[in-house]
């Protein structure tokens, strides 16, 4: 029962478009219809805004963050994961939008960072060598993603791997039109306006 009522905190956690509200805040138009159609930093940034797309960057990567440190605080560490998991689901099919959310790389991130910071840590090394590589995000999140449980294994982590595994899955099936993409050489650079 813990488990359950941590799963529904961190779904609603989660859940909380910060793209959209921030984009709808700034004036800068309804963000489903613009780029990809979105709701991630991503795509924010393809309205040419900066600040906006590191404030989604960061606020959608905190809900991740923020579910599993409340687990940690006030549960314990079974909690911490089904928290930080919820979070990531929440932000990849909230209700609020019809279950139409984000593609979860930032969640992601915020949550094994808050699991296990050295983990966390090498996701994003991952991700920034990735881009550095490809300039492609999509190609960047797909490949910290599916490394993310063998770098839980090799820090020693391996109580992590199953939950890395699980968000690593739900990450290629949101990204499938973008590996479709990528394959096909169309996929949009970093800091392309859609």
């Amino acid at each position: 029962m813990e488990l359950i009522v941590w799963a529904v905190i961190g779904y609603l956690l989660g859940s909380i478009p910060f793209g959209i509200v921030i984009t709808r805040a700034l004036g800068l138009g309804d963000l489903r219809q613009i780029g990809s159609g979105n709701i991630g930093a991503t795509n924010v940034l393809r309205t040419g805004n900066k600040p906006a797309a590191a404030a989604t960057l960061l606020l959608d990567s905190f809900k991740g963050g923020i579910a599993v440190l409340l687990g940690y605080g006030l549960a314990n560490p079974d909690a911490a994961q089904m928290a930080g998991l919820c979070a990531f689901v929440g932000h990849c099919v909230p209700v609020w939008l019809r279950f139409r959310g984000g593609k979860g790389v930032a969640t992601f991130l915020g949550t094994i960072l808050a699991l296990a910071w050295p983990l966390g840590l090498a996701a994003c090394a991952t991700w920034l060598a990735t881009a550095a590589i490809t300039r492609i995000s999509s190609a960047s999140a797909l490949v910290a993603a599916v490394l993310s449980p063998v770098w839980a294994v090799l820090l020693g982590r391996g109580e992590l791997m199953l939950v890395c595994a699980l968000m690593a899955a739900l990450i290629l099936w949101r990204h499938k039109e973008n590996i479709q993409r990528i394959l096909a050489g169309e996929e949009p650079k970093i800091g392309k306006k859609g």
